[in-house]
């Protein structure tokens, strides 16, 4: 690598690299531009700024922005084997007799599959759990709402209003984009208002589920901070982009499946 490039040729190089890579390393970068930890952190934090990538304790990320929304059938295809792993592991968290409200999703529809033999209340908007719970142990309650085909879920304010009567032990919460800086978001707002009341309305642990794929992702509208969750549940793949996180001091726990 040419050494003394001007920042803005140097940030351009960086760019091409994350773009080639998916993920960079400040110390690697320092190494390979010969320039201090300091010069990359204000490089990456540029391009940051500009919405090139997702800076991480330790590196950055390329940032991937969602903006419309993908059809349940498409989103059930991808990454197959770590959503029914992510599914196996969260249920893992959840114990008998607790009440669990569950989001739409396909990661989600994974974990009401492995609860098939607990005995909880789940409350979801997830209208695909209804072909996964027959002889389930499990209670199933459905929000109402306005049937949404796109994530096969209901939304809406009748899916609200059943929502406010409720108090929640624990919330398992499927996402569109996982960002350190924008938090979880949604593309579409009527599932990040149901999302968020989720949150709003559990007095335990909020456990997201997340594919690795959805790390780095933002998308249109925000549902909580990074600072409202409790424990994230992932694949190996994200260990990567999680690997410099403060977890401890985060108060996030990090399980991955």
């Amino acid at each position: 690598m040419a050494i003394g490039l001007i920042p803005a040729d140097r940030q351009q190089k960086i760019k091409e690299l994350i773009i080639q890579k998916g993920v960079v390393r400040v110390n690697e970068l320092s190494d390979l531009f010969e320039v201090s930890v300091l010069t990359i952190r204000r490089d990456l934090d540029l391009l940051a700024d500009r919405g090139i990538l997702e800076r991480s304790y330790g590196g950055a990320i390329l940032r991937q922005n969602m903006s419309i929304e993908p059809l349940f059938k498409q989103k059930e295809q991808l990454y197959r084997k770590e959503k029914e792993r992510i599914g196996t592991a969260a249920a893992r968290l959840i114990e008998e007799g607790d009440m669990v409200l569950v989001n739409s999703g396909s990661t989600t529809l994974q974990v009401i599959k492995a609860l098939r033999d607990k005995h909880i209340t789940i409350i979801t908007d997830n209208i695909a759990a209804a072909l996964v719970s027959e002889d389930a142990a499990y209670d199933m309650v459905f929000l109402g709402g306005t049937y949404r085909t796109q994530s096969r879920s209901v939304a809406g304010t009748f899916a609200l209003s059943a929502l406010e009567k409720v108090y929640a032990n624990k919330v398992i919460i499927g996402v569109d984009g996982f960002s350190f800086s924008h938090g979880l978001t949604t593309p579409v707002m009527e599932e990040a208002e149901i999302t968020r009341l989720m949150i709003e309305k559990t007095v335990g642990q909020v456990i997201v589920v997340a594919a690795s794929n959805k790390m780095g992702v933002v998308s249109n509208f925000k549902t909580a901070s990074i600072e409202k969750i409790d424990t994230l549940v992932t694949d190996e793949a994200a260990r990567e982009f999680l690997a410099d996180l403060e977890l401890e001091k985060s108060g996030m726990r990090l399980v991955i499946a």
